[in-house]
């Protein structure tokens, strides 16, 4: 069987299409030119933001950033002409962690993608699910055969012991959890080239290193996917491998902001479980380990996809919910929130991941609470909360050269909003209208979702 899989690995490999390549040759495209005129722009590199310009888009592109009167003075007669006086311009957001099909329902991941894309998200990472939905999803996304943002997705490594877990199983029904190219087991007797080959071979855009693997195993993998040019993108605390074993092994992204914590124990568990906790009190969240740790990280370019805000969210369900009451295992909001601002302020660049999906009644994805939760209980400046919801956020799927700012060349992933998110980072829930590919989706065209699309 699993000669099989190789197999069809290599084939799919071999005539995958680049993302760049499908969004410029497929889906709605259009070959016109239009411009946005009159709105402040927000570039998503950090920079100030500049009042009185255009954008002009054609076939999908941005052409051209300026003020507008430059700008209007060079566009052809024929050009359709978008007055956005009143507005703010910034790149389309990424959600750098979510789940659309642990438990696969196509239905369901499509109503809570419209909400994305018309909430001003253009791009999604997906950490690991049923491949086979996933690479559904993502062909209808890129060539915009329904409203939602681009998704890029994980293939899954772990030790042999993580596939007992129920949430992998869901994620290969019909098959062997651990043993199809998507959720793969490793050992050291694991063939490095064939396993990296397999899940390369399922079009996934990173390799996720998840848990219950030793330091030696999580450096063989990170080095063999660099061979072969796909990302890794790894919990922060893979049990055993420690924080700083993760990030010595070179990978390119690290969830969870409060595992980073683990530098600080002596005692490391081997495999990991959701009641595995830590003395958070007794904990410095500003230690100098974790500076030696953070400088290491800043030095390779290794994002922190920190998920600051889910700290609170499960702090606010155990008393909300108190029969879904999480164990001891959950990380203090505020040390979480002291851990993501030392790192902030050792350099280490940050993006914006949830992994939470929020309730049909909610008007916006839960991406809008981490940007908020960043400015307010980490620190950041609102304009750094945007670099990182943008710019950073291209930089973990590895399409920074192609999309994250506002620049001539990039693709036109735009958001607009009617209120100065620089004033307020909460002014970014005003969504008027997204831009992905140059294709627009106002605001008021959403269709809610309904408790009727989770349910199906």
């Amino acid at each position: 069987m699993r000669a099989f899989w190789v197999t069809i690995a290599m084939c799919w490999a071999l005539w995958a299409v680049p993302a760049q390549a499908v969004d410029a040759e497929g889906g709605d495209q259009p070959s016109d030119a239009t411009l946005y005129t009159g709105m402040s722009v927000i570039d998503g590199t950090g920079s100030p933001m500049q009042t009185g310009m255009a954008i002009l888009v054609k076939n999908g592109r941005i052409m051209e950033v300026g003020p507008s009167a430059e700008l209007a003075a060079k566009v052809a007669s024929d050009a359709k002409l978008v007055d956005a006086s009143g507005w703010y311009a910034l790149p389309g957001l990424i959600d750098t962690h979510v789940h659309m099909a642990t438990v696969p329902n196509l239905a369901q991941a499509r109503a809570l993608m419209r909400r994305y894309i018309y909430s001003g998200i253009t791009s999604v990472r997906d950490m690991a699910g049923d491949m086979r939905m996933l690479a559904e999803l993502a062909r209808e996304s890129r060539l915009q055969k329904i409203p939602a943002p681009d998704l890029y997705y994980a293939a899954l490594m772990a030790g042999p012991s993580f596939f007992k877990d129920p949430r992998p199983g869901s994620a290969a029904e019909g098959e062997i959890a651990g043993q199809v190219p998507w959720m793969q087991a490793i050992t050291p007797e694991t063939d490095m080239t064939e396993a990296v080959t397999l899940a390369r071979g399922t079009w996934a855009t990173g390799i996720k290193i998840y848990a219950n693997l030793p330091g030696t195993e999580v450096r063989r993998i990170v080095s063999e996917a660099k061979k072969h040019g796909i990302k890794t993108w790894a919990h922060s605390m893979v049990f055993p491998a420690t924080p700083g074993e993760v990030v010595g092994a070179g990978v390119d992204v690290i969830s969870h902001v409060c595992r980073l914590a683990w530098e600080l124990t002596e005692e490391k568990p081997g495999e990991y479980h959701h009641s595995i906790a830590l003395p958070y009190d007794t904990l410095d969240p500003a230690d100098d380990r974790l500076k030696v740790l953070y400088a290491k990280i800043k030095a390779q370019g290794t994002v922190l996809d920190a998920t600051l805000w889910l700290y609170s969210h499960l702090e606010e369900r155990r008393k909300n919910q108190p029969a879904r009451k999480a164990g001891p295992a959950i990380c203090p909001p505020d040390f979480a929130a002291k851990l993501t601002s030392f790192a902030h302020e050792q350099g280490v660049e940050i993006s914006t991941g949830t992994d939470v999906v929020l309730p049909a009644e909610a008007s916006h994805p839960a991406l809008f609470d981490e940007l908020e939760t960043l400015v307010a209980s980490a620190g950041l400046t609102p304009l750094e909360v945007i670099r990182a919801a943008t710019l950073n956020g291209a930089r973990v799927v590895g399409l920074e050269d192609d999309r994250g700012t506002l620049e001539a060349g990039k693709r036109a992933d735009i958001m607009f909003v009617s209120k100065n998110p620089v004033e307020d980072i909460k002014n970014l829930r005003a969504v008027v209208m997204t831009v992905k590919g140059g294709k627009a989706y106002p605001r008021a065209d959403y269709v809610p979702i309904t408790k009727e699309d989770l349910a199906n």
